[in-house]
């Protein structure tokens, strides 16, 4: 059995049958075919936030905008702090031999570089 979808419209309309004209939430359950529990969830989320309720259709709150955006400003932070550890630890992997520096241009373990003049 698929799981039903009500629109914000049929919601806010449960909630002012409820709280405008004094329906019983029995009563209002029978009539619409909806749960008491349903319906008593509804006129909670409605009283606490009126505006805001029921944004549905991938439509968020402010608040749940911009926790979306931090997540997406932390992950790429993450990256650009990956991108620089990684480049410390080439440059950290650079050796002297024979006068000469070998600095490695690739991820660690990679048989790739190139020599460079050593200065004194």
């Amino acid at each position: 059995m698929e799981r039903r979808k009500f629109t914000r419209e049929f919601k806010l309309e449960a909630v002012r049958l409820i709280r405008e004209r004094g329906v019983s939430y029995v009563q209002a359950s029978q009539d619409l075919r909806v749960h008491v529990s349903q319906l008593r969830d509804w006129v909670k989320k409605f009283a606490d936030d009126p505006e805001h309720a029921f944004p549905g259709h991938g439509q968020m709150k402010p608040e749940q905008l911009e926790i979306a955006r931090l997540k997406r400003e932390v992950t790429k932070l993450k990256a650009e702090r990956d991108i620089l550890k990684n480049a410390r630890r080439s440059l950290s992997s650079c050796g002297h031999r024979n006068g000469l520096r070998y600095v490695l241009s690739a991820p660690r373990g990679a048989a790739v570089g190139f020599l460079v003049a050593s200065t004194p």
